[in-house]
């Protein structure tokens, strides 16, 4: 990484690249001196609110509505080919829908990355609940378990390595609604700057904010996979 900026300082020092459009590490540090006596922090706050928010509304609602098509292969039927398609929409497009039902503001960021990580949610785990070990659904119901107990006691906890997989993709997806929530309609968090920055032709801001953009985005993913291992030690699943 440390070659890698060198180059990247060498290469606009020597105008190799525009330093314009693509910066330098330099000019991206003086930067964050500048910014960092000012709002740097609430913007880098705001934007992890809304992405841990729309995250785990998103995580919840859809291992509810998996376990709801799980239970009712009727339900599944009707509802998977809508779900793929929903799934499939760019749901940047159904942003002034979105602005309109849930007013401009954080309710509507939130509920961007909630749109787009709840398919993705439905869609995994119902698969993994269809995949579980069909040898002990078979030993459970032949001893006469209940579909409840089945699931609670089989389904479920077979299922928490595929639930953490799911996690681990929503939680990057939810990062990329909240951005596209700041493009559209925010005053603050890093989707916030790096619009501001583009509009005012200050690349430095830009720049800056797609690197903390992507250390947050690196932390909320090693924060999923820490809870991973924690639930793993404590139950006992992989």
């Amino acid at each position: 990484m440390l070659v890698l900026l060198l180059l990247w300082e060498v290469a606009a020092r020597l105008r190799w690249m525009d330093s314009f459009i693509f910066s330098q590490p330099s000019r991206i540090l003086r930067t964050y001196a500048g910014m960092a006596g000012e709002d740097l922090l609430y913007h880098v706050q705001v934007t992890v609110t809304e992405t841990l928010a729309g995250f785990l509304l998103g995580a919840a609602a859809g291992v509810l509505l998996a376990v709801v098509l799980w239970w009712s292969p009727f339900v599944a039927k009707v509802s998977e080919p809508y779900l793929v398609v929903l799934n499939s929409l760019p749901k940047i497009a159904l942003g002034p829908v979105i602005i309109i039902l849930a007013g401009a503001g954080t309710r509507a960021i939130v509920f961007m990355a909630l749109a787009i990580s709840l398919v993705v949610t439905v869609l995994e785990m119902l698969s993994g609940f269809r995949d579980t070990d069909p040898g002990a659904l078979k030993m459970a119901r032949t001893f006469g378990a209940t579909k409840g107990q089945i699931f609670r006691k089989i389904v479920l906890p077979y299922n928490i390595p595929t639930l953490f997989d799911s996690l681990k993709v929503n939680i990057g997806l939810s990062l990329v609604g909240v951005i596209a929530g700041e493009f559209l309609v925010s005053r603050a968090g890093l989707g916030y700057l790096i619009v501001y920055g583009g509009q005012v032709f200050k690349m430095d801001l830009v720049m800056a904010s797609v690197i903390i953009l992507a250390v947050v985005a690196a932390l909320l993913y090693e924060g999923v996979a820490l809870a991973q291992k924690l639930v793993a030690k404590r139950f006992g699943h992989s």
